[in-house]
């Protein structure tokens, strides 16, 4: 019954079948490669907001490179690690991160460099701030840095893609996206090769600041997108199995609609007595 599967045509589309199948299960791995990494990046980030913070020097490796130089990225499982370190805030080179969205405001990120006693210096988002009166770009007024050494605890964040060109706007640098390498060039110190997201501070931060919120992946997006493509790869196969048997039972002969019947051939009923 099944022989015509050898026919040209028919090892053709099984051909075809097999790929589209095979590149469906290799989305679907793909895909689940991305539901891994998404799933143990929010593990690290809820393990950073409970554990206890460690010294600068177990999460980053500092830089040794001249002013204007960045250090080693961390690695990814130091990346959310919450850290302690102590240090100067330099206010003459604070960064403005525009265009960013807290409590569905647009406004800035302040970015201000927290210099070691070393000479080297950690990147600090202090938090969001709104912008002046005017608009979401109109330069706002950032609060004073303490002076004096300063104690903060943070989690270490991984430099931002995309960061594009530093400009600078009345004499304040700004950025759209925290580019740790790009910004290091505009810096007089070598920089460690992350920045800290502040989550607190000896002297207080001041009270306009606004925690920057750390948003989880969405992960049950890739694994949806995991079982789409492996049901996609079943159906590809079930569906060559379907139209070869229902091409077999054709070419068999059965399965055919019964003749229809021929009314006028039948006796005519007698009437009853």
């Amino acid at each position: 019954m099944y022989r015509f599967l050898l026919s040209p045509r028919w090892l053709g589309a099984l051909a075809l079948t097999l790929v589209a199948a095979a590149v469906m299960v290799f989305l679907g791995n793909w895909q689940l490669d991305r539901y891994r990494g998404r799933t143990e990046v929010n593990e690290r980030i809820d393990a950073g907001q409970r554990m206890a913070p460690t010294p600068l020097a177990d999460a980053l490796r500092a830089p040794t490179g001249g002013a204007g130089t960045a250090g080693p990225a961390p690695a990814d499982d130091k990346v959310w690690t919450r850290i302690t370190v102590t240090g100067r805030y330099d206010p003459t080179n604070t960064v403005l991160v525009r265009g960013r969205t807290v409590d569905s405001r647009v406004g800035f990120e302040v970015l201000t460099p927290l210099v070691l006693a070393d000479g080297t210096a950690l990147l600090v988002d202090r938090g969001w701030i709104p912008p002046a009166p005017g608009g979401a770009t109109a330069l706002p007024s950032v609060p004073a840095a303490p002076p004096g050494d300063v104690t903060v605890v943070g989690r270490v964040h991984e430099t931002e893609s995309g960061a594009g060109a530093v400009a600078r706007r009345d004499g304040v640098l700004e950025i759209r996206r925290i580019g740790v390498s790009r910004l290091a060039g505009e810096l007089p110190y070598p920089v460690y090769g992350a920045y800290l997201l502040l989550d607190e501070q000896t002297p207080a931060a001041d009270p306009l600041f606004k925690a920057v919120p750390v948003g989880h992946a969405n992960n049950w997006q890739n694994f949806g997108y995991v079982v789409q493509w492996w049901l996609f790869a079943v159906m590809s196969l079930f569906g060559y199995g379907w139209v070869a048997r229902r091409e077999a039972r054709r070419a068999a002969g059965l399965g055919k609609p019964a003749a229809p019947l021929d009314r006028a051939a039948e006796p005519a009923p007698t009437a009853s007595a």
